[in-house]
């Protein structure tokens, strides 16, 4: 000060505080219809989305499935018989499973979430390009739990392939995100003669990094696609299913001549069988000459009318839409955390919570069979999802695939470790270079301290009172040596108390002597 006056100095009362980062903010890997912003491609670009809408602006909508019909050597529960004949329908090409994992997850409270588009549905679905999606993740910080969906339609060993990836990506490279894993096959009870979907999953997968991922079993039956969303158009040949309409309905390939002294009732029971032929006939023309709205209307106005008319028909668009809409629960997993965690909490274990636009699980289970999901001499847990009367579809386990660690067992015990390293290092990124003193000590503590602190009251951190919940230790002698601080490290040392599930409560009863 050189001039003689009053001067006016301002200084901070308060210390940059730790903010809480976001924990659930899923990044979906798989194949889109379009990948598009405005003129720019979005292959290979993670573009962060916050509703459906926005998907299906950028990126599309669903597949146009297409099922085929062939002779099937025995009648099962998914075949239709016509004419003492078994018919197996196939889904042969629309498989791609992003779009309808995309729905499951904002049904169940799905939020914020990264799209990272490998292709588009005309292109083979690929270990490779999954794998070279997880990668383009990395430079994203934001994402705290990858799915991918379509790894289920690869081979068996392309798909732990590809899930081994995600581990490498989740616990070896970026350690800020958990995988959820899909079980291969996973719509297949344990029992199946094929084998048992569960051992195969857990002896391919490994060891490595299994306390960031977690996996659930059976697979979803969903009400996703509807049924008015399919049509005779989604079935090939046309030429076949006019057969077995025709065989169905015991309609002649042409209409008998009727005489001149036919009764009414006859001409009326030709008309209707003219009726029937003509909407069949109907199912192999030819629109492409009429606009779009009179072709929509055309074959909105024939569905309908073989809907009337065949009870077949009917059978194999159920069929359709059971096969379309069994889907692997991962997506729907992610939405669970994310309404979990808006609603209580990432400390808070996403389990007995049902799901949404869920009609049930693919395979039943028991109290029993679940025993060996849950508790396995490997350690590798897999979480059930089970159906219970006048509940609906309920996931029953949070545990990670690392569930014989007494750390690591439970997964909202992993999340919440995430969300506190991660709040920490962003919050102390503010005092790289400051001075290496006992000034810098003390503020370090008392910022990561009040943070935890407000964990803590908001039932983040077990404990009766802050001492019992955490402890932050930072100074010379205490997390230093001289020699650190000659090299310019600063330690602070943390702990703190998780909270864990009560997995199992016991509730003990004995007899008493009477006393009155």
């Amino acid at each position: 000060m050189k001039t003689p006056g009053v001067y006016i100095v301002e200084k901070n009362a308060f210390p940059n505080s730790v903010i809480e980062v976001a924990t659930a903010v899923p990044a979906f890997i798989g194949y889109t219809e379009k990948a598009m912003h405005g003129a720019k491609s979005l292959i290979n670009r993670p573009m962060r989305i916050s509703a459906m809408a926005e998907f299906q602006h950028y990126f599309g909508l669903a597949p146009t499935p297409l099922f085929g019909l062939t002779e099937a050597a025995a009648a099962d529960d998914n075949t239709v018989s016509v004419a003492a004949k078994s018919y197996q329908l196939s889904h042969d090409s629309g498989k791609n499973l992003l779009y309808y994992a995309m729905m499951l997850f904002y049904q169940n409270g799905g939020g914020p979430c990264y799209i990272v588009s490998v292709g588009s549905y005309t292109d083979e679905v690929t270990g490779e390009k999954l794998m070279a999606g997880i990668d383009l993740l990395i430079k994203e910080q934001e994402p705290t739990i990858l799915v991918i969906p379509e790894a289920v339609l690869l081979t068996e060993d392309d798909c732990i392939a590809v899930q081994q990836a995600a581990l490498a990506h989740c616990g070896g490279k970026m350690r800020n995100r958990v995988a959820i894993l899909d079980i291969w096959q996973g719509y297949k009870p344990r029992q199946h003669p094929a084998g048992d979907c569960i051992d195969n999953f857990r002896d391919k997968l490994g060891i490595n990094y299994l306390d960031f991922a977690t996996a659930y079993y059976p697979w979803l039956n969903t009400s996703i696609v509807q049924q008015h969303e399919l049509s005779y158009q989604n079935l090939a040949p046309a030429e076949l299913l006019q057969q077995l309409l025709k065989q169905e309905r015991n309609l002649p390939d042409e209409l008998p001549k009727l005489d001149d002294n036919a009764s009414a009732a006859d001409q009326a029971a030709q008309l209707k069988l003219q009726q029937q032929l003509e909407a069949i006939g109907e199912i192999s023309a030819d629109w492409s000459k009429l606009d779009s709205a009179e072709r929509v209307a055309k074959q909105m106005l024939l569905h309908k009318s073989l809907k009337a008319i065949s009870p077949l028909y009917g059978q194999l668009l159920g069929q359709m839409r059971a096969m379309i809409n069994l889907l692997p629960p991962a997506a729907a997993m992610a939405g669970i955390y994310t309404m979990v965690d808006n609603t209580r909490g990432v400390w808070k274990a996403p389990a007995n919570v049902s799901l949404s636009a869920v009609v049930s699980p693919a395979v039943t289970i028991s109290h029993e069979e679940q025993e060996d999901l849950n508790v396995s001499t490997q350690g590798k847990s897999v979480n059930a999802i089970r159906s219970f009367a006048g509940e609906g579809t309920l996931v029953w386990g949070a545990r990670t695939l690392d569930g014989n660690s007494p750390d690591w067992r439970y997964i909202n015990v992993r999340r919440t470790m995430i969300m506190l390293e991660q709040s920490i290092r962003l919050g102390t990124k503010a005092y790289v270079f400051e001075n290496n003193n006992a000034s810098t000590w003390a503020t370090v503590k008392n910022v990561i301290g009040n943070f935890l602190s407000g964990i803590w009251q908001r039932g983040g951190l077990a404990g009766a009172s802050p001492e019992d919940a955490f402890s932050v230790s930072v100074g010379l002698g205490e997390t230093m040596t001289s020699n650190d601080i000659l090299e310019g490290i600063l330690r602070v040392r943390v702990m703190v108390a998780l909270i864990r599930p009560a997995e199992f409560i016991e509730i003990s009863f004995q007899q008493q002597m009477q006393k009155s």
